[in-house]
């Protein structure tokens, strides 16, 4: 498999966690709609970088992919910084603290995630 065959991949599964967000807010199930937005926005970015830099990093440090990673992407990648960075500041909230989150939140995490998915799809239909 090569980048292409992994971005693809990756895309396939940012839609899948997008599709499970949206079911979940549908559920009432806030937090949970809102960490599957922030990992659909991840697969995203992963398949964005795969698709037109043939790389993508694989740390724990996801934020650092906002500046370097979707940087290297290009204007496509730059003009999805803001909404990456703004999924990934609900990560800790949604998959590590106790707290639920809000439906405000939940709505506004799949919102980003979807400009994300929305834009991997494009790239990858180039």
């Amino acid at each position: 498999m090569g980048p292409r065959d992994d971005a693809r991949g990756h895309l396939r599964k940012a839609g899948e966690f997008l599709e499970a967000a949206r079911l979940e807010l549908e559920q009432n199930l806030h937090t949970a709609a809102a960490s599957s937005a922030v990992l659909a926005g991840i697969n995203a970015k992963d398949a964005i970088c795969l698709r037109l830099t043939g790389r993508t990093g694989k740390s724990d440090d996801h934020r650092s992919a906002v500046v370097v990673e979707l940087a290297a992407a290009g204007p496509a990648g730059k003009a999805l910084e803001s909404a990456f960075r703004r999924l990934l500041g609900m990560k800790t909230a949604a998959q590590y603290q106790a707290a639920p989150l809000a439906r405000t939140d939940a709505t506004k995490a799949i919102e980003w995630a979807t400009r994300m998915v929305d834009a991997a799809r494009d790239i990858a239909a180039t």
